[in-house]
């Protein structure tokens, strides 16, 4: 799969959450995740949460051209983890 990220948000990103666009991509190697549906007009976004390394993560993305275009990453909030955790039994 291809990924692809606006590079001045992957920077903003790093510097301020200390969270790398770069590691998203481990979400999407086959793990379980928690995947949600977050359009934004008229744009078909989803939200997925796993885990990687230790933490839980959360990551806005979409499908553009045939890659997945990460938006956003954030550490997972209470509900996102819940949620998460509630797949995984």
């Amino acid at each position: 799969m291809e990924f692809e990220r606006f590079e001045e948000k992957r920077l903003r990103t790093l510097h301020d959450r200390g969270l790398d666009f770069r590691d998203a991509r481990d979400l999407f190697d086959g793990r379980t995740l928690y995947t949600y549906s977050s359009p934004r007009g008229d744009e078909a976004r989803f939200v997925s949460v796993g885990i990687i390394g230790q933490q839980c993560f959360a990551v806005v993305w979409m499908d553009r051209g045939g890659a997945r275009r990460i938006i956003s990453m954030r550490r997972a909030r209470h509900g996102e983890k819940a949620n998460f955790s509630a797949i995984l039994g």
